[in-house]
């Protein structure tokens, strides 16, 4: 799986990234790139994280790998957005977009891919860089109670397609 991710969106949607983001945009970069090569040492994916360098950026596209991730700066006078919605349509339909974005999530849907929300992604690597599985759905000082419905029938129990291919893609990370 090809794992795209929006790196100032990430950067500015979690509390301890934009706070080492304070000192810099460098520092707030390189914190990223950290954790993320911290979490591809246990979970092998190719990932590549895409930077914005419209405004004073370079002429052209700039490429670098710093230990296992791919680290790309859009050219100057082209938006993040942009590239990401490029890479997007030429790998086609095993990647997963880390973005807020709704644009780019629509895009990348439409093109067969994941998209999925940056703080649900932070919370991914969180849980496995701590070692710690994150479950939310029942916790266990809580008992179970069994509700009783009417029984429904047909489609509508199942989920949509969208839904059980972002699942799927949220089970290998």
């Amino acid at each position: 799986m090809h794992i795209i991710i929006d790196g100032y969106n990430l950067i500015r949607q979690s509390d301890r990234l934009r706070h080492a983001e304070r000192a810099g945009l460098e520092a707030g970069r390189n914190r990223l790139i950290e954790e993320l090569i911290r979490y591809n040492r246990m979970n092998p994916h190719r990932i590549t994280v895409v930077f914005d360098g419209w405004l004073d950026g370079s002429p052209t596209e700039e490429h670098y790998r710093k230990g296992g991730i791919e680290i790309v700066y859009s050219r100057k006078g082209e938006e993040a957005d942009e590239v990401i919605k490029r890479m997007t349509r030429r790998t086609g339909g095993d990647t997963l977009v880390v973005t807020s974005d709704r644009d780019i999530a629509d895009t990348v849907v439409r093109g067969g891919g994941v998209a999925l929300s940056s703080p649900q992604f932070e919370e991914k690597i969180k849980g496995a860089i701590t070692g710690q599985a994150i479950e939310k759905e029942f916790p266990d000082d809580e008992p179970l109670e069994r509700v009783v419905t009417p029984r429904k029938k047909g489609p509508s129990r199942k989920l949509s397609k969208r839904e059980r291919k972002a699942r799927r893609a949220l089970k290998k990370l």
